[in-house]
């Protein structure tokens, strides 16, 4: 499977994720979502853990472990909290700049390096993402489309979900590099079950109350983490097979996943702004598939 086809379908099920996340279990805590989207998921990739074992690692594979399990449980609340205090369209707009920075994060870390074609493409989807993520009533009380970028100075939730989109960039870029020392049949399922094991362990500890979610609505879950698991496995399958800014960028396409989902699901509003912003992204995707 080309890494292309692999990142539309780890889109196509984050976005699937999202949007049952908030069908079923609108209106829960911030470490509520977190046990749900990071924790429930491992139960689904332990089959994944045993079929795959990780090969034998050298010390500075678990290095990296314990710089990344950290870092990708503190960008999921910093995304959670920013988007429970803040307007979405002063947060969410920051997402879309991941990819601009796995562009540096690949080339230092990795040395990966992306054409001009690519480096437009990238440009092109960060635009339509950012574009996608605005409200334009809002934004036109609160000052224009440059609203959220000036909304750092005065907006503590704006500068989470930047931060938030910064760890995840280095996150995504870091994984593969400890990705290196294993396969990515192996690496994705165990780093997501290690992550989802201390989620749970940290709830038992400071937040037992919140493990009762899992009680409640078992469809549901089973739901959100099959779709969990299989975004995991193809995100680094993918991931494996080219410059993590390129997968990125494209997995971005989730957004687009998640507006005709919300329609579908949800009776969500399609505006013409969010056509638009979806035509620049698809350009961008066939940029990159070219470059």
């Amino acid at each position: 499977m080309s890494w292309l086809l692999l990142a539309l379908v780890s889109a196509a099920t984050l976005a699937a994720a999202d949007v049952a996340t908030k069908y079923f279990f609108r209106g829960r805590q911030g470490w509520e979502l977190v046990v749900i989207r990071l924790a429930v998921p491992g139960v689904f990739l332990l089959p994944v853990v045993f079929a795959h074992p990780l090969p034998a690692v050298p010390p500075v594979f678990w290095a990296w472990m314990a710089v990344l399990v950290p870092l990708e449980i503190v960008g999921m609340l910093l995304y959670l909290v920013a988007i429970r205090d803040a307007p979405l369209y002063l947060t969410l707009p920051y997402v879309a700049f991941t990819p601009v920075f796995n562009v540096v994060g690949g080339y230092v870390l990795l040395g990966e390096q992306v054409t001009l074609k690519g480096f437009a493409g990238v440009l092109l989807v960060v635009l339509g993402a950012y574009l996608l993520n605005l409200d334009g009533h809002k934004l036109r009380a609160a000052g224009g489309w440059s609203a959220p970028l000036r909304a750092i100075a005065y907006e503590r939730g704006s500068r989470l979900m930047l931060a938030a989109a910064a760890i995840y960039s280095v996150t995504s870029v870091g994984s593969k590099q400890a990705m290196s020392y294993a396969t990515p049949e192996s690496f994705g399922p165990f780093y997501f079950v290690l992550i989802g094991i201390l989620v749970a362990a940290a709830s038992l500890l400071y937040h037992p109350r919140r493990l009762r979610v899992l009680a409640r609505g078992p469809g549901a879950l089973a739901v959100i983490g099959a779709l969990s698991a299989i975004m995991v496995v193809t995100h680094f399958l993918g991931i494996a097979l080219v410059q993590v800014a390129y997968f990125i960028a494209v997995k971005r396409t989730s957004l687009l996943f998640g507006i005709a989902l919300g329609a579908a699901l949800l009776g969500e509003r399609v505006t013409p702004r969010h056509v638009i912003a979806g035509s620049i992204m698809l350009g961008g995707v066939l940029l990159i598939a070219g470059g």
